[in-house]
């Protein structure tokens, strides 16, 4: 029997387990570091595929590592299962309504994230152990990507030593294999601290902590012009000091993620924002408290581990939607705004060259479900997002694949990203997601040259530079404030 073909039916052999699983999560919907109930639920069903399971790895909350097999290589795959603040949303529905108001929803995919690698990793030591050769497979449960920089933590304290490849994959509405760095950044809280006073009777005797913020913020907004055009910094205001006008406000505070292309970037950055700080805390006669949150990497594309994973790709049966599937697509896509949604799609075809672009748009005209697989796209332009995958990047040559789960032009972290996420078609997606993953896996272990290749790319990109956690020592994974 051809060795991929039965780790398709292994995973096909379970899909509607896994399809239960990623619902399950999805119905958790647990943020950053308090995903207990879905590290749980993963953790059982590793254990029930063989895995020996070590929980709380590194010391950060619900991270957990599976082992199955033995010996070299060892191969890794990471699975993630943070859902995002704010975005409850009912499931198989085309209008907003929240199941609970304010509460958590998976707006990003990582229900079908986890257990799609999850799936991958479990066909594969299964089919070594069938086998019985030789190689070591890992599921790395990673929590608090959203916001927390999970993997990052988890790099700090050496989580991923003895790794030889990593291997993920993440929900999208197209599916491909890109190639590019991604931005490194830094999440910090600006903390200021006043004297309250009466407004009008004694204002002089008070010290405005909201004023201190806004004066940062004017601040930073002034150094947006002197940095390079690919730094992204960000801010929300997240304590105002109280809601009496009359009261000059003791305390306020901001929290700033700031991002650019590399890691020495973002730290000469942060130190700036932090003048901008100290200077607005002089000007008002408060105080002020930096307080960093999380911080990730840049990351390290390896091209030998894309063009294979992209074959893994092109090699199975593309996804077929369902009338139903297409009926509940439309409707999603009648939610949003469909010429903004065109414009988003276009740019980004239009990445791939000017005619290849034309090509792929002229394919996609009138679809409202992407049903194949796009050409592998390099580029020397990082993508406008970071992902703490980049950290565990720069410690073995690292893969991931966009697999196509959600009606085209659906926005990220939306609810109408939620609302598909127990789909059929999400499920389909993740399935798909899987054998890829797992048949890149299998080449990796019966190739040895391809692994000594990635291996050989990563430490040209790294060009000798050593892996430094960005998150400084003492800082400690964090929950939602």
């Amino acid at each position: 029997m051809n060795s991929k073909k039965r780790l398709y039916e292994l995973i096909e052999a379970k899909k509607e387990e896994y399809a239960a699983l990623s619902d399950q999560i999805w119905e958790f919907a647990e943020t950053r570091f308090e995903e207990e109930k879905s590290a749980a639920l993963l953790c059982r069903a590793l254990e029930g595929a063989g895995f020996s399971v070590e929980r709380e790895v590194g010391g950060v909350p619900f991270a957990f590592v599976g082992t199955a097999g033995s010996g070299s290589p060892v191969i890794g795959f990471l699975g993630e299962y943070d859902a995002l603040s704010g975005l409850s949303q009912e499931a198989g529905i085309a209008e907003r309504r929240p199941l609970q108001p304010g509460a958590a929803g998976h707006g990003c995919g990582h229900h079908l994230l986890g257990v799609g690698s999850l799936a991958a990793a479990a066909a594969l030591a299964q089919y070594l152990k069938e086998e019985n050769l030789p190689g070591t497979v890992k599921y790395y449960g990673c929590p608090g990507e959203e916001g927390g920089s999970g993997k990052a933590f988890m790099a700090r304290e050496g989580v991923f030593a003895g790794l030889d490849a990593a291997i993920t994959w993440h929900t999208s509405t197209m599916t491909m294999t890109r190639s590019g760095s991604s931005l490194a950044n830094i999440q910090v809280y600006y903390r200021f601290i006043g004297r309250s006073s009466h407004a009008a009777a004694s204002p002089h005797l008070g010290r405005s902590a909201l004023d201190a913020v806004e004066l940062m913020n004017v601040g930073v907004n002034y150094m947006r012009e002197h940095v390079i055009p690919e730094a992204r910094v960000h801010y929300a205001v997240i304590e105002t000091g109280g809601k009496s006008p009359n009261v000059v406000q003791p305390v306020a505070e901001v929290l700033y993620l700031i991002r650019a292309p590399q890691n020495s970037q973002v730290r000469e950055m942060f130190e700036w924002v932090n003048d901008i700080a100290r200077g607005a805390a002089l000007m008002t006669q408060t105080q002020v408290e930096i307080q960093v949150d999380k911080a990730c990497s840049n990351l390290i594309p390896n091209e030998t581990l894309e063009k294979l994973m992209q074959a893994n790709l092109e090699a199975l049966p593309p996804l077929t939607p369902t009338p139903e599937e297409e009926v509940y697509a439309r409707a999603i896509r009648a939610t949003l705004d469909q010429a903004e949604s065109a414009k988003e799609q276009k740019a980004f075809l239009k990445s791939f060259g000017s005619r290849e672009g034309r090509r792929l748009a002229e394919q996609l005209e009138g679809q409202v479900l992407h049903a194949g697989v796009l050409p592998h796209q390099t580029s020397d332009q990082p993508k406008m997002s970071s992902t703490d995958v980049a950290d565990v990047s720069w410690l073995a040559p690292t893969v991931q694949c966009n697999v196509a789960c959600y009606a085209l032009g659906t926005p990220g972290h939306s609810w109408q990203m939620v609302a598909q996420g127990k789909s059929s078609w999400a499920h389909k997606g993740m399935l798909l997601a899987a054998k890829a993953m797992a048949g890149t896996g299998l080449d990796i272990l019966q190739q040895p040259e391809l692994l000594a290749a990635a291996k050989q790319e990563l430490q040209e990109r790294l060009g000798g530079e050593p892996y430094r956690c960005p998150i400084p020592e003492g800082v400690q994974p964090s929950k939602v404030k």
